[in-house]
């Protein structure tokens, strides 16, 4: 996959491949090292996820744009990528024809999503703003306590959201806290009650 970005990337002429990383650890090390105007992340990395990785870019080299790669073509991911400090979010089924525009469009101080992708976003984040005073949770908290309810553990969820284990924790917390919940039992019980374990066809 790294081969194949790197050969399209190094095909024009105003980008220059700098260098390239297979762990979270090693990209942050040659980051601080070459301080690269861009950063192409992808969310799935051994170690530390992209979204991690991306959180702490900023104390590294903090000049460096981050432009993030991924399968999930969910709103929710695309939020946490930017909230992450990501610019740019770009599906890997697409990268061969999104990703040099976003590379270009991000270095230039702008921010890249595909369109559609952006235009759901935005129609996730009207619906999220509209639904907040009825709902205490956000989208991330109710997917967590919905995988809770099912039955996962700390760890699983983390994997499941591509997400640290200590914030699968901080999110359990929340949501405990939010709801005014004491056990995992009052906690399905009101999942079952606002219809979160329902077959959502993933």
């Amino acid at each position: 996959m790294r081969a194949g970005l790197r050969l399209l990337l190094e095909s024009e002429d105003d980008i220059e491949v700098v260098g390239e990383a297979g762990t979270a650890q090693e990209a942050l090390l040659r980051t601080k090292l070459l301080q690269p105007g861009i950063l192409l992340l992808d969310i799935t990395m051994p170690g530390k996820n992209g979204i991690e990785v991306a959180r702490e870019v900023g104390d590294v080299s903090p000049e460096t744009r981050i432009v993030m790669l991924s399968m999930q073509d969910e709103p929710s991911y695309v939020r946490e990528a930017f909230g992450a400090g990501a610019s740019g979010y770009v599906l890997k089924e697409a990268a061969d024809t999104e990703l040099v525009r976003a590379v270009r469009e991000v270095a230039a101080g702008g921010r890249y999503v595909h369109p559609e992708l952006g235009a759901r976003l935005a129609v996730a984040e009207a619906r999220a703003q509209q639904d907040a005073d009825d709902d205490p949770l956000s989208e991330r908290e109710r997917e967590v306590l919905r995988l809770l309810a099912l039955g996962h553990t700390n760890q699983e969820i983390a994997k499941l959201l591509y997400i640290s284990v200590r914030t699968a924790e901080t999110h359990r917390a929340h949501v405990m806290q939010k709801l005014a919940l004491e056990t995992r039992a009052a906690l399905v019980r009101y999942a079952l009650d606002h219809g979160l374990l329902e077959p959502r066809g993933d």
